[in-house]
């Protein structure tokens, strides 16, 4: 994917002297227990931003940052809305104090060498929905227009999108960068076996991602609430386990169409694997009873809470021989001990496959951080929805932009 990027803006020396505005995605979880003014209570995006601001700094730019936080009311700022916590742990990360600007669209002064960061630019009238005059504003601003976050490529916003068209340069930071290689590598031209993983409670919120990459992987992993609904359309009971009976002739759809593609390869294994045995609970609770039966043998009172070891042990087989895996979504209820063999499992494969794998979504780094296996993963994204769009094979505004910037 051709875009320009920023480190090629350094390397060329055009930075030095002038005006950067990094979009950033420093949009972290707050505790407000405390007061009006949150408290930080994870902060990875914060820790992934600060190489870009620091590439700008030494280059000895005039660096302006801004990200969104929360879900502000445009036109209508609330102390809840601002990125203070923010300053303050960029500050501590950077060893430098980092001033805090709100009403910055009209101006702000800034000198090389110098570092602010812009208030929550999710208040400004007309940002979610790309307002002309506000995006030419913004690249006003600026000389150098740095895209960093790809939690947001999947929307066209005025500080994500209009400004790139408006910029004198637009370019991809380090994480947006990484993002469009990781991607690339992992779909666009991928090491063979490709093996998808998509996990989740609905087959609804994810269909479309199923059918897109039923087209293209190898193997079509299920898991949660989506492989009872694939269990269905199979012909297996599931009990009182939860599922979308509405959406069994997708599921069925999904499973003809890996069967296709596996028929017109001369290869059997290309197919979405239906669990053989599950564990099952009559309660959905940390505490319940574990059952492990044959996937022919489900009550119609049992809840289908995870693989079985079976089945887990002959998926794990698959992907530690895989080219390359992509991962969204636990196969089971991890969160409790007694239905986390498989996720378990799974995550375990990937640490130990040999596999480019690419992970992303909120449970999915849940599950990464719960088994400590996050250094064996090619690559963690840092976006939820925009990652999602991408394994749909839409192509994000913030990369169309970029690269309808770089093509002239």
């Amino acid at each position: 994917m051709k875009v320009l990027r920023f480190v090629d803006v350094i390397h060329s020396g055009f930075a030095e002297g002038k005006r950067v505005f990094i979009r950033a995605d420093l949009n972290v979880p707050l505790d407000f227990s405390g007061g009006e003014t949150g408290r930080i209570t994870e902060d990875t995006r914060i820790r992934a931003s600060v190489p870009c601001i620091r590439m700008a700094l030494d280059a000895g730019a005039a660096v302006m940052v801004t990200s969104h936080l929360g879900r502000p009311t445009e036109g209508a700022f609330k102390p809840a809305d601002s990125l203070a916590p923010v300053a303050k742990r960029l500050g501590e990360l950077l060893g430098r104090e980092v001033p805090l600007l709100a009403n910055w669209v009209d101006g702000v002064d800034i000198k090389p060498g110098q570092l602010v960061l812009l208030e929550n630019c999710r208040v400004n009238v007309g940002e979610k929905n790309n307002d002309q005059a506000l995006a030419r504003k913004l690249a006003a601003l600026c000389h150098i227009f740095v895209h960093d976050a790809f939690g947001t490529a999947h929307r066209a916003e005025a500080s994500t999108y209009g400004i790139a068209q408006y910029a004198p340069i637009a370019c991809a930071g380090p994480l947006l960068a990484a993002e469009i290689d990781a991607i690339s590598q992992a779909l666009a031209n991928p090491k063979r076996p490709l093996v998808a993983i998509v996990g989740g409670s609905k087959v609804s919120s994810k269909l479309t991602i199923l059918q897109s990459l039923a087209k293209n992987v190898d193997q079509l992993i299920v898991g949660g609430g989506i492989a009872n609904t694939f269990m269905l359309a199979a012909g297996l009971n599931i009990g009182k386990s939860l599922a979308e009976p509405g959406l069994v002739d997708d599921a069925k759809a999904v499973i003809d169409a890996m069967k296709s593609r596996g028929q017109a390869l001369g290869d059997a294994s290309v197919a979405v694997p239906i669990p053989t045995d599950v564990v099952t609970a009559k309660t959905f609770a940390a505490d319940a009873v574990a059952t492990i039966k044959a996937a022919t043998d489900v009550a119609d009172d049992d809840l289908i809470l995870d693989i079985g070891p079976e089945t887990a042990r002959r998926l794990a087989e698959q992907l530690k021989a895989a080219g390359t895996i992509v991962w969204n979504g636990p196969v089971g209820v991890f969160e409790f001990a007694a239905f986390e063999n498989g996720t378990r499992s799974i995550a375990n494969a990937i640490a130990e496959s040999n596999a480019f794998s690419i992970a992303g979504g909120g449970d999915t780094l849940a599950a990464i951080a719960k088994y400590g296996i996050a250094r064996q993963v090619g690559y963690i994204s840092t976006g939820g929805g925009a990652f999602l769009e991408v394994l749909e094979g839409k192509t994000l505004p913030a990369f169309e932009i970029l690269q309808k910037r770089a093509l002239g």
